[in-house]
């Protein structure tokens, strides 16, 4: 499904002095996978996620989706594959706060260049377990309750592809757990699933764990740490 190959990020501080972010990485995700990335602050896992959403590019190398490459796409279509391809789940719920969930969830339907989207939102929200709070606001909702509409809206467009960062990171350990048993779920679905996060308890949930260090790929693994994806990059 994905395929990155000797991607870098370059960033330009304002000094001048230049930043590598991501270095020589390369990494292929297979449809249906549930795969963590892992790594400590300032290790590259949200450039890598940005260029994963199409959210920034490739300072070089090649970004393949589907066997097409989508690392050169203009910004308008790179905004239609969001669109249609990617669901983004982040730690902050960014949810509208005088707003439904319903209507929360909806917003995506707005861009989108679907036919039909009639029923979309509330089949989204019954997807997380939220069919009797469509009309709630944030405030009137839990925090696992707003995670799970923001799930929800990242799900509303039926995306190939989830990308989580942190998605836990806000939540107590009941509503965290919760929200990791809703993500299995949804990846025996079907959905390819994507988690940045520094929690090894979350990490232990997916397939397989990706590491992170200074910009580099430096583990690949199952995650029963026992069973080596490929080798390490030097």
């Amino acid at each position: 499904m994905i395929e990155l190959t000797r991607i870098g990020r370059t960033y330009t501080r304002p000094t001048g002095d230049t930043v590598e972010a991501l270095q020589n990485f390369s990494l292929t995700i297979a449809r249906g996978e549930l795969i963590a990335i892992v790594g400590a602050s300032g290790s590259g896992k949200s450039t890598l996620m940005n260029i994963l959403g199409l959210l920034d590019r490739p300072t070089v190398g090649r970004y393949r989706f589907d066997g097409s490459d989508v690392a050169d796409l203009d910004l308008v279509r790179q905004a239609q594959f969001r669109n249609r391809h990617v669901g983004f789940v982040f730690q902050a719920f960014h949810l509208l706060p005088r707003t439904s969930a319903l209507e929360n969830v909806e917003l995506p339907l707005l861009y989108s260049d679907r036919v039909k989207i009639d029923g979309l939102g509330q089949r989204a929200l019954a997807s997380v377990g939220l069919a009797d709070r469509m009309q709630h606001t944030p405030a009137e909702l839990s925090g696992g309750q707003q995670q799970r509409v923001a799930i929800a809206r990242a799900l509303v467009n039926e995306p190939e592809l989830l990308l989580a960062d942190e998605p836990t990171g806000n939540l107590d350990p009941q509503s965290a757990r919760e929200i990791l048993d809703l993500f299995v779920a949804l990846n025996r679905a079907g959905r390819t699933i994507v988690l940045v996060t520094h929690d090894p308890a979350t990490a232990a949930r997916a397939h397989r764990i990706v590491r992170l260090e200074a910009g580099r790929l430096v583990a690949d693994h199952n995650s029963d740490n026992s069973t080596p994806v490929r080798e390490t990059q030097s």
